[in-house]
């Protein structure tokens, strides 16, 4: 088997846990599984292919995936998501890449990401390269709640086969998905007290719709295409208005705290003749 660590984190993947573990197993010398206090079937079912499953709720996403990389016993780790799968082609790349003596300390991989059964080759979302292989002692995340930045020395080698990416299950998950990170995303801003102005917003919601749509081709897709676009501008549009929500439901926290309220009298008033 290939001296490395596959590392997995989850949160009620029951759905798509076995299948992401199926394409990594027999090949890799070990899988270790994070699991973030999942309330279904996952960690029963990830049983099946590894031993080394880690309970650990998950507050800040950066913090938790360099916990998880921590645990793996190899130099090299290969970070998957639970909605992720290996090619045949990708691993004969993989193997023949950590076979000799690499001068890099990571390798991005290509993403082939699907919605439901649809493929989504434009609007920036094909092949966009992810840092998914690497030295664990040479790469870290951002500890932050919502997309964090990786970080790695240099130098860094490029893969061309895909790793196969179910993003959404469909338009209802990618909402539901877009309601949950739009909240993080707005936590984070309120967090690290980033000055917010509407107009900015404004302007970065057109932005993100005509350069997904025009400039990355996203057209090329269709009506899901124009779809894909236009949540990648609303994106940003409903993660000011929590912010703006977060803000005020604060202020009205602390406006309510500093309040004096005084207490009345035993016996009722006695300020009087």
């Amino acid at each position: 088997m290939l001296k490395l660590s596959v590392v997995v984190l989850t949160k009620n993947e029951e759905r798509n846990i076995e299948d992401c573990l199926k394409s990594v197993d027999g090949w890799a010398d070990e899988i270790v599984l994070v699991d973030d206090i999942s309330s279904d079937n996952t960690v029963k079912i990830a049983g099946n292919y590894t031993s080394k499953i880690l309970s650990r709720r998950m507050e800040v996403e950066g913090k938790q995936r360099n916990f998880a990389y921590s645990q793996a016993k190899n130099q090299w780790v290969l970070s998957l998501d639970a909605d992720e799968r290996v090619t045949d082609e990708l691993k004969k790349e993989i193997e023949e890449a950590l076979s000799k003596e690499t001068p890099c300390n990571g390798f991005t991989i290509p993403r082939r990401n699907f919605i439901g059964n649809y493929w989504v080759r434009y609007g920036g979302w094909y092949p966009s390269p992810q840092l998914k292989l690497f030295r664990k002692d040479k790469f870290r995340y951002e500890e932050v709640g919502v997309h964090p930045r990786a970080f790695m020395d240099d130098p860094c080698g490029h893969l061309k086969f895909d790793i196969i990416h179910y993003s959404y299950r469909g338009i209802e998950d990618f909402l539901s998905k877009l309601n949950n990170q739009t909240t993080r995303e707005a936590q984070k801003w309120f967090a690290q007290n980033k000055p917010m102005r509407l107009g900015r917003f404004i302007w970065r919601s057109y932005d993100r719709f005509f350069r997904a749509y025009f400039g990355k081709k996203g057209y090329k897709d269709g009506f899901l295409g124009f779809v894909i676009a236009y949540f990648a501008g609303l994106y940003q549009f409903l993660s000011y208005l929590k912010y703006r929500e977060i803000v005020r439901l604060e202020a009205v926290r602390n406006s309510t705290k500093n309040t004096f309220i005084p207490t009345p009298l035993a016996g009722g008033d006695r300020g009087g003749a």
